[in-house]
């Protein structure tokens, strides 16, 4: 069977879904594939469950692109107010954590239901268990997948990074980029927990559980917020800051007393 659209969205996550709304405001027929069997998989799990939605602080400086122009681009034509005040139309209760985090009061759940609710009005139509087989170009793009052929001017590749396989990560985007012969930047693992070798983790494995705000640095940068010991190692808002920062072979950091004069690092990992 062939399906026709405008564009098609390949990725039911929060990037193709908010893609696929603004797409469908505007007119377009849009279609989302999405591989699992629900979207927003992954917005359930983000923020503890609650789903940090936004940040009112939110500058192109905290991002990390080869072409910072980009983040300027992306914010002025779309800001965290915008989607603040998307949250707000469908009466979400939320709260600021720290540093200008928002998060749901209830469930990440809330904002799958924002989500869903704005492609219903729309007119996007979403199809699931949806797996990709092939990707062609010739007049238009053609997807070939098990729900049949979908066919549209405008492709949109919003299928996520390798992150949590266990949730559906797959490589196909970084596959459909070799294919159409976009340059891909190395990847690497960022905003994730640091592990220690068996041997290390076990000198304060005791102290799992244990949180205090530190200053960690590495690399020419620094982030003032929580760290959580594991019994694996180290993790909490500091340490998934640093790590995007961090290389291989580097040391980081941690002021464990970031308040008192003149102690300027008390542990190097």
């Amino acid at each position: 069977m062939i399906h026709k659209f405008d564009a098609l969205v390949l990725g039911g996550g929060a990037a193709g879904l908010l893609c696929a709304i603004e797409a469908g405001k505007r007119g377009r027929r849009v279609a989302v594939l999405e591989h699992a069997d629900r979207v927003g998989k992954k917005i359930l799990i983000s923020g503890g469950g609650r789903c940090n939605f936004t940040n009112i602080h939110c500058q192109p400086e905290n991002f990390i692109s080869g072409n910072e122009h980009f983040a300027k681009s992306a914010l002025a034509r779309y800001t965290p107010a915008d989607f603040i005040a998307l949250v707000e139309k469908h009466r979400i209760p939320y709260h600021e954590k720290t540093l200008g985090q928002l998060f749901c009061d209830r469930s990440a759940q809330d904002i799958i239901d924002v989500l869903e609710s704005e492609c219903r009005a729309a007119g996007v139509q979403t199809f699931l268990q949806n797996h990709i087989r092939e990707v062609q170009r010739t007049t238009e793009f053609v997807v070939h997948s098990e729900s049949g052929e979908f066919r549209a001017p405008a492709l949109v590749v919003a299928t996520g990074g390798l992150s949590i396989p266990k949730m559906g990560a797959t490589p196909l985007g970084y596959e459909l980029a070799r294919q159409f012969r976009l340059k891909i930047v190395e990847t690497k693992p960022a905003l994730v927990p640091l592990s220690s070798p068996t041997k290390t983790a076990g000198r304060y494995c005791d102290l799992a559980g244990v949180s205090a705000e530190v200053v960690a640095k590495s690399n020419h940068h620094a982030f003032r917020e929580k760290l959580l010991i594991t019994h694996r190692g180290l993790s909490g808002p500091a340490i998934l800051q640093i790590s995007s920062y961090w290389e291989k072979g580097q040391s980081i950091c941690l002021d464990l007393a970031p308040d008192r004069e003149g102690r300027a690092c008390d542990q190097h990992c």
